[in-house]
Parts: structure tokens; C-alpha cells; sequence
């Protein structure tokens, strides 16, 4: 009985441990999916996402990728929150390196275009989710303008701070100059991706100096 008791103790001791690292081993594994299936909707679409063309692409069963969300749609949101938070790491927190007003905004851009470059050849998810689902209601698309909507705010707080920072004219509209610099960016995707105009970086980099200069209230920094 004394050997039976210590062996069930100890194995009662060591299920957290155990539950530990299969709950680790289980986020790796839908941290590995979700890669790839962010992966494979650049190329086709967040519509063209598929529970059976990702458990091909992971060698795994479907039964074992839908384990991990549940449903499609399930799956398509996970990949638009691992889009943002990529988006986020790459262009929004580097910038805050920077101080309020124009070298703030400056960087927001200049972070913006080099994620947008690279873009160029492997497709922005918020431009092709927003074709695919601008009039399609429900939570995937919620999920996918809430995005683009936390974004785009962030950029006009950006704007609103460079006013404030007295880098910019009294008088400027702060929508309007967000919406242009936003025009800019899709400008460039439609330019450069889909009509593979050349020149067209150079283009969006001189309409945004053309924007700084228009709206400036000095020499910009």
C-alpha cells in the first residue's frame, strides 16, 4: 500500500508539470499554424484559408489543426491579430523611439513605407481583407476593420501631437491630413503592386514631403 500511495502522490505532483508542458507544446504548435496560415493568406486571401490546405501545409490531420480554433472563421481572426501584432512591432513601437511632433509622425511613415515595400511582392492582409470583406458583415471583417480602425487612429493621434507640438499650422485639419497620408499608402499598393508602375516609392515619398510642407508651420525636422 506504502508503494502504491507514494507513486500516486507522485504522480498527482507531477500532472501540473506535465499539463504545463503540453499547454506550452500546444500554443507552440497553433503559434506554428497561425504563422503559416498568415503565410498562405498574403498570398491567396484570408477568404482563400482553408482548414484542409493548412493541415496540408502542416502535415497535420484537420482534426488536429481544427483543434486548435474551432472553425475557419476562428482561424481567419487569429490571423488578422497575428498580422496587427506583427504591423505593430514593426511600425508603430519603433516610432515611439522617437519624440511627439514631427520626428514622431516622420518615423510612423518612413516604418510604414518599408513594411509597405516589402508588401509590395508578398500583399498587405488589410488591403486584400478590406476587397474581400468590405460587404460582407460579421466577425471576421469586424475583426479586420477594428485593425486597420486602431491603426488609423493611432496615425492621427500622431498627426493631432504634431500640431500640438506646434510643427504644423493652427488651422490644419488633422482628419484631412491623416486621410492623405492613408491615400498615399493605398496609392502606392494599387501603383506598385497591382500596375507595377515604377518609381511609385518615390512617388508616395514625395507626396508625403509635399504633405509635411503644405501643412508645416516651419521648415520640417
Amino acid at each position: 500500500m506504502a508503494v502504491v500511495d507514494i507513486t500516486h502522490k507522485t504522480a498527482r505532483c507531477a500532472s501540473p508539470a506535465v499539463g504545463s508542458v503540453l499547454a506550452h507544446k500546444g500554443q507552440q504548435t497553433k503559434a506554428a499554424i497561425v504563422d503559416a496560415a498568415l503565410g498562405l493568406a498574403t498570398q491567396i486571401g484570408l477568404e482563400g484559408l482553408s482548414i484542409g490546405a493548412l493541415a496540408e501545409v502542416m502535415r497535420m490531420s484537420k482534426s488536429g489543426v481544427f483543434a486548435h480554433f474551432g472553425s475557419r472563421e476562428e482561424l481567419q481572426i487569429s490571423v488578422i491579430r497575428e498580422y496587427y501584432t506583427r504591423f505593430e512591432e514593426e511600425v508603430f513601437y519603433p516610432a515611439l523611439e522617437h519624440s511627439k511632433g514631427m520626428p514622431r509622425l516622420k518615423a510612423l511613415f518612413k516604418n510604414w513605407m518599408n513594411r509597405t515595400s516589402v508588401e509590395i511582392d508578398s500583399g498587405c492582409l488589410f488591403i486584400s481583407g478590406a476587397v474581400e470583406f468590405d460587404d460582407r458583415p460579421g466577425p471576421v471583417r469586424d475583426a479586420l476593420a477594428g485593425s486597420v480602425k486602431t491603426w488609423l487612429a493611432a496615425m492621427h493621434r500622431a498627426v493631432v501631437q504634431t500640431k500640438e507640438a506646434g510643427h504644423l499650422r493652427r488651422d490644419v485639419d488633422e482628419q484631412q491630413m491623416s486621410f492623405e497620408i492613408h491615400g498615399l499608402i493605398l496609392a502606392l499598393h494599387y501603383e506598385a503592386r497591382f500596375l507595377k508602375t515604377p518609381g511609385s516609392v518615390s512617388r508616395a515619398n514625395t507626396g508625403f514631403a509635399n504633405i509635411l510642407a503644405r501643412y508645416g508651420s516651419a521648415p520640417t525636422v
